[in-house]
């Protein structure tokens, strides 16, 4: 088997975020760990599901349906391979790209938040990602409702670059409303999946994918977010990878505002105001 199709029956195989069979195929290629699966050169008690899904798999039938996505599968020995995702401690084994993929190598701000926005996060959201465009930034999110999609809707109208990293597969339109709004990005951006086509979202997913949003960006923006949320994993991921965390202040009565002011107080974010403020905090550090 090639190179490229043990990565990627790998990639199909193995669930993102995993470290040790990221670091084992950073250390070993893909084609010696594929084999060594293969030929139960890992534990079988523990590894059994994934030894059974990878002779499970038709690789071939896999590529296909990438390729009838429209999407190409993007791997670290290309030279469009994001090289800033290798500093994480579990590295993708591969990602699906559909769109531009030269947008992955530009600058960055990841945009997160919750998906039940106040108005006020929303304008947020959108003011911050068209004050970014403005000054040729591609802003970062994860495609769901609120204010992700808030973010992406503002970079769109400022005629700027986007990028949604995807819990479900590249040809799945999770959530549903957004469908549309995924088309767009395509033509302005890309879509980003660390998963097969047709696969859909878990909750698990939705964690491990905002790795890569954090690693894909030169620093992250919380604009609105509750006091537990998913995008203060985001916050802290970006963090570990010494990457600068802002975040907006809101009222201080407001639920949604309470992932933000968490962040502030215990020092793991700075308070931003405005675009300016943004900037000039990025650029100091």
């Amino acid at each position: 088997m090639k190179e490229i199709q043990a990565r990627l029956a790998l990639f199909a195989a193995i669930e993102g975020g995993h470290v040790f069979w990221s670091q084992e195929v950073a250390t070993y290629g893909s084609d010696h760990v594929y084999k060594k699966l293969i030929a139960d050169g890992y534990d079988g008690v523990k590894f059994g599901k994934t030894i059974d899904r990878l002779r499970a798999l038709k690789v071939d039938e896999i590529a296909k349906s990438i390729e009838s996505a429209g999407a190409i599968f993007l791997t670290p020995e290309m030279a469009q391979w994001p090289e800033q995702l290798n500093e994480l401690a579990a590295p993708p084994i591969g990602l699906i790209v559909k769109g531009d993929i030269d947008v992955l190598q530009e600058r960055g701000l990841a945009i997160v938040g919750t998906r039940n926005p106040t108005p006020y996060g929303i304008r947020n959201a959108g003011d911050f990602a068209a004050g970014f465009v403005d000054r040729e930034w591609t802003i970062i999110s994860g495609g769901a409702y609120g204010i992700d999609s808030a973010a992406h809707k503002g970079a769109l109208i400022a005629e700027g670059s986007t990028v949604a990293v995807l819990a479900a597969g590249i040809d799945v339109a999770y959530p549903a409303g957004n469908a549309r709004l995924f088309a767009e990005i395509c033509e302005n951006g890309a879509l980003v999946s660390e998963v097969i086509p047709g696969a859909h979202a878990i909750p698990s997913r939705f964690l491990t994918r905002n790795r890569i949003i954090a690693a894909l960006s030169q620093a992250t923006l919380v604009v609105e977010a509750a006091f537990r949320s998913g995008s203060l994993r985001t916050a802290r991921d970006a963090a570990e990878l010494m990457r600068p965390v802002m975040a907006i202040p809101g009222p201080i009565s407001a639920p949604t505002s309470e992932g933000c002011h968490r962040l502030i107080g215990e020092r793991a974010a700075e308070l931003v105001t405005s675009v300016g403020d943004a900037i000039e905090l990025i650029s100091t550090l």
